[in-house]
């Protein structure tokens, strides 16, 4: 099995980051995490920033960026993740009028038709996050894979949360396969066996993980990042067991 890093999206720490992101940050990293994916772009100026992150020796590849703002502040958005070395934006999520079937969503590929090729120029990978409403049908296709053949892959490129696609029913280590070349990270978060398909640590669910990284390993993912969108116990404890558990298992 090959070691692909491990990040740390921030949105599972949020409760924390909120109050010192600073101190949150340095016990991101004790946990052993080789870096942070952003929850959008904290209020730090990127040069102190990007010095923070070197400091800890943490990477930050990713950012989950709002489709607003990708919209409306593009450039500023470019600038800062070019200070502190992310290479990839996501669109992490759409409110409900802009998703699939409804009148919002052409909007969405209008928008990533404009911003798309100017994160592109300046180097930045950009990728599209899926839960599982993007699992709906728009004729015999699934929307997330209508929305995909829609732009070249060097323009639009998938960030695959294994979670949404298996609570949408599907395989996840199957529908990551589908997109050789093109998922350069994939979300790790996993699932109670329970009615309520509850999120929990990462290898303390039902997701086959050897197949997700077989997968993953195939298509030529460059990280792992590690998401949970709650927790039953504190966040950092949490995130510090989902460590522990992808250590046990290799990586």
């Amino acid at each position: 099995m090959k070691k692909l890093p491990v990040l740390l999206q921030l949105y599972t720490v949020r409760d924390k980051t909120a109050v010192d992101f600073i101190g949150t940050l340095e016990q991101v990293a004790k946990l052993g995490y080789e870096g942070v994916e952003f929850a959008g772009f904290n209020d730090l100026p990127a040069p102190q920033m990007d010095k923070l992150l070197r400091d800890l020796g943490l990477t930050s590849p990713s950012a989950h960026i709002g489709l607003d703002a990708l919209m409306g502040e593009t450039q500023s958005v470019i600038d800062y993740a070019c200070r502190v070395g992310c290479t990839h934006i996501a669109i992490p999520y759409l409110a409900d009028n802009d998703r699939p079937g409804q009148p919002g969503w052409e909007k969405v590929l209008d928008g990533i038709a404009k911003f798309g090729p100017l994160l592109k120029a300046a180097g930045i990978t950009l990728m599209y996050h899926n839960h599982d409403f993007e699992f709906v049908k728009l004729g015999d296709k699934y929307a997330l894979d209508v929305l995909f053949e829609s732009f070249d892959a060097d323009l639009l490129k998938a960030q695959i949360d294994t979670y949404w696609v298996k609570f949408a029913g599907l395989v996840p280590a199957e529908y990551i396969r589908k997109y050789p070349g093109r998922v350069p990270i994939v979300h790790l978060k996993d699932m109670e066996d329970t009615p309520e398909r509850h999120y929990t640590e990462v290898g303390s669910g039902t997701q086959d993980l050897p197949a997700i990284f077989a997968a993953s390993e195939a298509v030529g993912a460059m990280w792992y990042v590690v998401e949970q969108d709650a927790s039953r116990i504190d966040t950092i404890d949490s995130a510090r067991l989902s460590r522990a558990n992808l250590k046990a298992l290799g990586l």
